[in-house]
């Protein structure tokens, strides 16, 4: 049954009212927070989480994200079809909070995937740019723009934490193969290719895998890793690539083979979108900070990108195949010669 709110919007949709759209989508979005707190959201009620001088405490503060997070579910729909269809000048304001408390949508407001991601694959960083106020939200539309191939490396400000915003050689070739981000549809939902390692037996042979490598703990890298691919196992080993392999593989023989860094590159940028709420942006900065790291920089923005592509350059990349595997799988490892490490991260999970 079609409520006559439904059919209001559908009709402000069909005669392109998209002004009021946004009023609708902000209206809903306040009150569904609102409600929430009422309900029970809000942390306390003065409890313990308050602040006794009365400004918010850390309960009080999380009990309000959570219930902006829950608002960003009850709207998603009409905040994707605002961020897909809208004129670009309209779209950009659902993330600005001249609306009021509640009303703007944030990096994490997601339907078939981030609000942010819907827009940034509908219209050009020349016309968004001027238009996107929170630097969260303009950081990734930004890397969105380069993921979907637009040089941004003189157009717009510096990525935070130093990553380029012109895709290097070998995104550009990984691209070619698999494109992370996903394709939006008008009225919700998405296409996007599942990007596994290895996404076939072709090209692979049967494998004895050597020892395994002394694994070596604390390593920033694989921290770096395992954040990228949270649902996957992730080691560092002193050796080669199947060496570390051979800490995670299903055992002493496997269908494996080598692979160039670049023919990785989009699974591994895949790994990082954990759910709808992530866009591929997020896998892309996540696999700039475990390249970064490898490379022994401290902190992402302190490394030397000449570095980074020398790393890349020598790399030396081992997939293998699991039996086991369910319908998303990642089995890579990552050896960097000049320094004898290896990585590795392996996993698989239903999608």
């Amino acid at each position: 049954m079609i409520t006559y709110e439904e059919h209001r919007l559908r009709s402000l949709v069909d005669e392109g009212r998209w002004i009021e759209l946004l009023g609708a989508y902000r209206q809903a979005r306040a009150a569904a927070v609102a409600l929430d707190l009422a309900d029970g959201g809000q942390a306390g009620g003065g409890r313990s989480g308050g602040d006794p001088a009365g400004g918010v405490g850390p309960a009080d503060a999380w009990a309000v994200a959570a219930a902006q997070g829950r608002a960003g579910i009850a709207t998603a729909a009409l905040g994707h079809l605002i961020a897909y269809a809208a004129p670009p000048e309209v779209a950009a304001r659902l993330f600005d909070a001249d609306g009021g408390p509640g009303t703007a949508a944030g990096v994490a407001d997601h339907d078939a995937g981030p609000l942010w991601e819907v827009l940034a694959t509908r219209h050009t960083w020349r016309r968004l740019a001027p238009l996107l106020g929170p630097p969260p939200v303009r950081r990734l539309v930004a890397q969105t723009r380069v993921l979907l191939g637009e040089d941004l490396s003189r157009g717009a400000e510096p990525d935070p934490e130093g990553v380029p915003l012109l895709l290097e050689p070998w995104e550009s070739v990984g691209r070619a193969e698999g494109m992370p981000v996903r394709e939006y549809l008008r009225h919700g939902g998405s296409r996007s290719a599942l990007l596994t390692l290895p996404a076939s037996r072709e090209g692979l042979a049967r494998v004895e895998l050597p020892e395994p490598g002394a694994r070596l703990p604390g390593q920033p890298a694989t921290r770096a890793l395992a954040e990228l691919a949270g649902w996957a196992r992730t080691v560092c080993v002193r050796g080669p690539a199947a060496g570390a392999a051979a800490q995670l593989a299903p055992g002493p023989t496997v269908v494996g083979g080598y692979l160039p860094f670049a023919l990785a590159w989009p699974a591994l940028v895949q790994a990082g979108i954990a759910d709808r709420a992530y866009g591929a942006a997020h896998g892309r900065l996540a696999l700039w900070r475990v390249l970064t790291a490898m490379t022994g920089a401290q902190r992402p923005e302190s490394a030397d990108r000449a570095e980074v592509r020398a790393l890349v350059a020598r790399m030396r990349c081992f997939t293998w195949d699991d039996p086991a595997d369910r319908l998303r799988h990642l089995h890579l490892a990552l050896e960097d010669p000049a320094t004898g490490l290896s990585w590795a991260v392996s996993g698989s999970e239903e999608v």
